[in-house]
């Protein structure tokens, strides 16, 4: 997916470090669209080699050129313009040493863009599988769907890949993983499988690897630097101006390496208290043995939080069973400024900022308010927070009149932006909203009595999960959709696949990093959900809860007919659909939210439908109202 027009750069580049890897990379994408995939590959991996080989080049000469040239404690302006002129002459020499006319040479930012989003690893993942080669075409797909997991198309191609003969899981590598990152979550699978031993020495590697990466990251922030909100063109600052400018990008740059560093790739947000975490973790496993480490690592984490109650209370046992006080570790060479800028990050990041919707002390438990509604799993048994299971929402005979209505209302891909088969290629999906259920009902195409029932019952919806989870405002609608999913026949034999993957509603999941980013392309601002079904006369298609791990199934719920499913939508609730295996599974789904600005559209125009419907029916048609209009 490359913009603008390509030149024609002549012979192919050689791959190696030489040869920039703009250059190699448009030989690579051009080699592509010609069908030549040896090529593709040939070039595409050099590019990537140069990519690397040129990032670490640029670390170790500034980072030898600072060593040659400190500032001292001398300082004066004449001093500080040496050092900074000397600097510089002394990286231009080391890199052209090391690259030759390569330093010299300037990357768009179309090409940069390309490279921190992975790109070049969709143009190998497909030119490896073109040339039968499963494998290398595995672990270039992994290392792209790493960046982006929303890519619908590329998770498709992941579990095909899955079932071929001879690939196996250990060909499904990140090549692009930051080594701090991969020990810490091999750490805390370790952790959790209370091989504490291990999880040790993977965190103290952990811990090694990102200061190594904090200084690279910094060292990078030496060079040019954009200025924020200057147009070069119009820039007339005097020399002292300019070179204030500059340094405080390059601070800015610095603070932003703490929020890089902890940062997944293809995610907007840091993992949240990233390197505090790690002396968590590290204190609670030295407990299991070594109550010094236990302590020190202990007193380290409260230079991040200082007076945090629980780790304070373990400092007090640890001296008291230890019956002496420890130190805190140097976290780093700049330990005081690190410290600093992390309690920044961690404050501007937090989860429950003052914008957010936190839920504190959690309150359930309240009215049904309908008759006949039955409560059949509280929290508790469904093994989480923010869960109910109902039963006896509606009837049998409103669940058969909304099946029959589903059968004419509903359009394949309604709702899915306009695909058959939005998450498994083996069922078909279709779906209709209130809105449109209402103009056919104006129409004439279904019974307006049908029309109206998915309204209210929609309503009653919203009233019991409101009522239920005793919410101080009022739950708004944010989508509504009646939807149906069915298998297709002739594609069960041998599924592995789920008929909607785990996911929470409200932030993308991230199970290997057990987060869940509250951040776009996630529907943000949706607050709780509900799916109310119509039917259990079909194979498969149970509704399941997980850990945020996306593979520990907590709770399973099987559809029939008025029952109905409601949870918080954060991350507190990754959930899926198994596969539905035969027959159609049918279901009113519902997402609500707190926040009036996010109120669905459609909804609020179904409202003024209703109510010119209703107007109508009692003036007998004396004043002239067409909700047609409305629609």
């Amino acid at each position: 997916s490359q913009s603008g027009q390509r030149m024609d750069h002549g012979k192919p580049p050689a791959a190696g470090l030489s040869s920039p890897h703009d250059l190699l990379y448009d030989h690579a994408v051009r080699a592509f669209y010609n069908s030549d995939y040896e090529e593709t590959v040939r070039a595409m991996e050099g590019a990537l080699r140069s990519h690397s080989q040129l990032r670490s080049t640029k670390v170790r000469c500034r980072l030898r050129c600072q060593d040659q040239h400190p500032f001292d404690g001398t300082f004066s302006d004449l001093r500080f313009f040496d050092v900074v002129l000397r600097r510089s002459a002394c990286l231009d020499k080391c890199m052209e040493d090391k690259v030759g006319a390569q330093s010299l040479h300037k990357v768009s930012e179309d090409v940069v863009q390309d490279f921190t989003r992975r790109i070049p690893y969709n143009f190998l993942q497909l030119a490896y599988q073109k040339l039968k080669q499963p494998e290398k075409a595995a672990a270039a797909a992994h290392t792209y769907f790493q960046a982006n997991p929303e890519h619908v198309e590329m998770g498709q191609n992941l579990e095909q890949y899955k079932d071929l003969e001879g690939v196996r899981e250990q060909h499904f590598v990140d090549r692009e993983v930051r080594p701090h990152q991969r020990s810490f979550m091999d750490a805390v699978r370790l952790y959790d499988k209370e091989d504490y031993e291990g999880a040790i020495s993977l965190f103290e590697e952990a811990l090694v690897e990102y200061f190594k990466a904090d200084v690279a990251c910094r060292a990078l922030c030496q060079g040019p630097q954009k200025f924020e909100d200057h147009d070069h063109l119009s820039y007339r600052y005097s020399l002292l101006e300019v070179v204030s400018d500059h340094f405080t990008q390059v601070l800015h740059c610095e603070h932003e390496c703490v929020r890089d560093l902890a940062t997944r790739p293809g995610r907007l947000s840091p993992m949240e208290n990233y390197l505090p975490l790690h002396y968590d973790y590290l204190q609670f496993a030295y407990f299991k043995g070594l109550l010094e480490e236990a302590l020190q690592s202990a007193l380290t984490y409260l230079l991040f939080h200082d007076g945090e109650e629980f780790m304070t209370e373990n400092v007090d046992f640890y001296r008291e069973v230890l019956g002496q006080d420890g130190e805190p570790r140097e976290v780093s060479p700049y330990s005081t400024l690190t410290v600093i800028i992390h309690k920044e990050v961690a404050r501007t990041s937090s989860s429950c900022c003052a914008d957010c919707k936190c839920f504190g002390m959690i309150r359930v438990g309240g009215p049904l308010v309908f008759e006949g509604v039955q409560l059949v799993q509280n929290s508790g048994d469904l093994n989480g927070t923010q869960r109910v299971l109902l039963d006896h929402i509606i009837s049998e005979q409103d669940c058969a009149e909304l099946r029959s209505l589903a059968q004419t209302v509903t359009m394949a891909g309604d709702g899915y932006k306009g695909r058959t088969s939005p998450h498994t290629p083996n069922e078909k999906f279709e779906g209709a909203t209130v809105l449109k259920t209402l103009q056919y009902g104006y129409e004439g195409r279904v019974p307006m009595k049908s029309a109206r029932l998915f309204y209210n019952v929609s309503e009653r919806a919203r009233r019991i999960i409101e009522s239920y989870f005793m919410l101080n405002s009022t739950l708004h609608f944010s989508y509504t959709h009646l939807v149906c999913r069915t298998a297709i026949t002739g594609q069960q034999d041998h599924r592995n696949d789920l008929s909607h993957p785990i996911h929470a509603d409200n932030c993308l999941l991230d199970p290997d990093a057990h987060e869940c980013w509250k951040e776009p392309p996630a529907y943000t601002y949706r607050d709780y959900s509900a799916l109310l079904y119509l039917n259990g006369d079909f194979d498969g298609g149970e509704f399941i809860f997980t850990e945020i791990d996306a593979k520990t199934v907590t709770a399973s719920v099987k559809p029939k007919c008025g029952r109905m499913v409601g949870f918080s939508s954060g991350g507190e609730n990754p959930h899926g659909v198994k596969a539905v295996t035969s027959g159609q599974r049918c279901a009113v789904a519902l997402w609500f939210t707190l926040d009036p600005l996010f109120r669905e559209l459609e909804r609020l125009q179904a409202d003024e439908v209703i109510q010119a419907l209703d107007t109508q029916s009692v003036l007998s048609q004396s004043f002239s109202i067409n909700p047609r209009d409305e629609l």
